[in-house]
């Protein structure tokens, strides 16, 4: 029983040892990133571009390609932290920009879209490089959207179910362009240091 438990602790320090340690100020930085990319989305998401598709749509997603970036450097423990955090800024600043009904569909469906994303991504980090991002944005953008719109604006005269699908097709499409930056990120401001180690110890 102690061997199980000793190999169980050696493993989870293995894994830490994969991931880079946040300073304060990264920490901050990302914060301040992920607040300003929501509260954009929540003044965005009030101004439709037609029938069936608000900007909100074109600027959201973004958020998810910070969350896979931090996730793979730093863990999915520290991009959490960003979330959670990122998530209490983000609602009281969105008071300021939004109405109150908004501000609060954006807190919910910001935080619960985070976790999955932070959850698929991470469950998935070992796979071929696109799946991670890919998969848990697709995941994070249904949950996020059918969230969002429902709270948001289920009972008003706003044609919250035709915007809803709209938004929703921009979002997976532009969460399938993040894969370009994401790819390209992925080996210098994305990867964690042991791993640059590793790779150098190996050639």
């Amino acid at each position: 029983m102690h061997s199980n438990i000793d190999t169980t602790a050696a493993g989870a320090g293995r894994a830490s040892t994969l991931f880079d340690r946040i300073t304060t100020r990264q920490f901050v930085l990302a914060v301040s990133i992920m607040a300003l990319i929501v509260m954009a989305s929540n003044v965005l998401v009030q101004y439709p571009l037609n029938r069936w598709l608000t900007w909100g749509a074109l600027t959201y997603p973004v958020s998810f390609l910070v969350a896979d970036l931090l996730n793979r450097r730093f863990g999915p423990q520290v991009a959490r932290r960003v979330a959670y955090v990122g998530f209490i800024a983000a609602l009281f600043a969105s008071f300021w920009v939004a109405t109150p009904r908004i501000a609060i569909a954006s807190g919910c469906a910001f935080l619960c879209a985070q976790l999955v994303d932070i959850h698929v991504f991470h469950r998935l980090r070992h796979q071929r490089w696109w799946r991670a991002p890919l998969l848990g944005g697709v995941a994070a953008a249904t949950l996020d959207t059918f969230v969002f719109f429902s709270v948001a604006f289920a009972g008003t005269t706003m044609p919250w179910i035709t915007l809803l699908f709209g938004d929703l097709v921009v979002k997976l499409a532009v969460n399938t362009t993040m894969l370009a930056p994401f790819r390209a990120l992925m080996w210098n401001l994305a990867r964690p240091a042991a791993a640059v180690e590793q790779h150098e110890g190996n050639a």
